[in-house]
């Protein structure tokens, strides 16, 4: 029996988890062979143990075989010194598990196509896959720091660096996954600028040989953000580094019209991976049962393909929500004159009717 760490995390976090785990309960109901123990983290950690990733959490988490989270993150730690700060403790998960992949659906239900501040025929139909290498890059590179220089003037610095290896295994997981799709992967790099992309070109092209069912073309990262304002249909899966994954999934994401509708997953090279909504954790509406479950609930549809290796449920979590939306029930942020404003608790609870 797989077993499932599940946290809940701080803002909208508890309200949306408890929706994704109504439908796990449904799941298992139905014959998931699945156990599942709440653990804390960032925020809600911090508060019980004083740690955002504290020893009781990593013990849960390491034995586990996927991973479910809420959200990290809320103004009132913002003072806390920051090893103590809630996102650490996302970061600290991350490493701890060498989670170095993090895949992104941008997809764009034809329900919501309105929703989009594109036109309709530019994005109606989207369904974008980015990979994102999580683990390596310019946000971990070493030296990094503030001093004071030479001039007596203070500058800071980052490094930018990835091996041979690390570029290897994001490839891996890039021409896999464009195998399950289209068999287009496109890799965007600033290879004509920063030699470490040139390696990343490198290495891909190397790979590839590997892969020959699969297309593969280079893009600078540059005019791939331009891209995906003008034409996003014309890619399937795209492949990049941490720092140009980081800023193109968040723009992919609001080609859909709602970060509150995209699930991600962060894998290991073993297929065990860490499962959550795109977006934040919204201390602004929390408590206020406002909150969008359905990233969260995808994001269980995510782990079911990924971690639990259980095609057939993860299609059927994905057709309720397909389901619910072609009935006409919104959560405020995809709300539109027409359709049926329900809140959190409520969406889960059709999603969970629906299956």
């Amino acid at each position: 029996m797989k077993h499932i760490a599940v946290l809940n995390g701080d803002g909208i976090g508890p309200e949306i988890v408890a929706q994704a785990v109504k439908v796990l309960d449904k799941l298992i109901e139905q014959g998931l062979q699945v156990s599942y123990e709440y653990a804390k983290l960032g925020g809600e950690a911090y508060d019980a143990y004083g740690s955002p990733y504290p020893n009781e959490t990593q013990e849960i988490v390491r034995k586990a075989d996927a991973v479910l989270l809420g959200a990290v993150g809320s103004p009132q730690y913002d003072n806390l010194d920051r090893p103590l700060r809630p996102e650490r403790g996302l970061l600290a998960i991350r490493k701890d598990l060498n989670l170095f992949a993090n895949l992104r659906p941008a997809i764009l239900y034809k329900e919501l196509a309105n929703a989009s501040t594109l036109k309709p025929e530019v994005v109606a139909g989207l369904d974008i896959l980015i990979v994102r290498e999580l683990t390596g890059d310019i946000y971990f590179g070493e030296p990094r720091g503030i001093i004071t220089n030479d001039k007596g003037e203070r500058e800071g610095f980052n490094t930018m660096r990835y091996s041979e290896s690390e570029i290897r295994r994001i490839a891996k997981v890039s021409f896999e996954s464009a195998q399950k799709r289209n068999k287009k992967l496109c890799s965007v790099d600033k290879a004509n600028v920063l030699e470490t992309t040139e390696l990343w070109r490198q290495i891909f092209n190397e790979v590839a040989k590997d892969y020959p069912d699969v297309e593969l073309s280079h893009m600078y990262v540059d005019n791939c953000a331009m891209q995906l304002v003008k034409n996003p249909k014309q890619f399937d899966v795209v492949a990049t580094g941490n720092i140009f994954g980081d800023i193109l999934s968040d723009q992919a994401s609001m080609l859909t019209g709602s970060i509150g509708m995209l699930p991600s997953a962060s894998l290991d090279e073993n297929g065990k991976g860490l499962y959550e909504p795109s977006h934040g954790s919204a201390p602004d509406i929390a408590g206020q049962n406002k909150a969008n479950p359905l990233a969260t609930i995808l994001s269980l549809a995510m782990m079911l393909r990924y971690s639990l290796n259980d095609e057939v449920r993860a299609k059927q979590v994905e057709q309720a929500v397909q389901k619910v939306l072609e009935q006409g029930y919104r959560t405020a942020d995809i709300y539109e004159d027409g359709t049926t404003l329900v809140g959190c608790a409520d969406m889960g609870d059709k999603v969970v009717q629906a299956l």
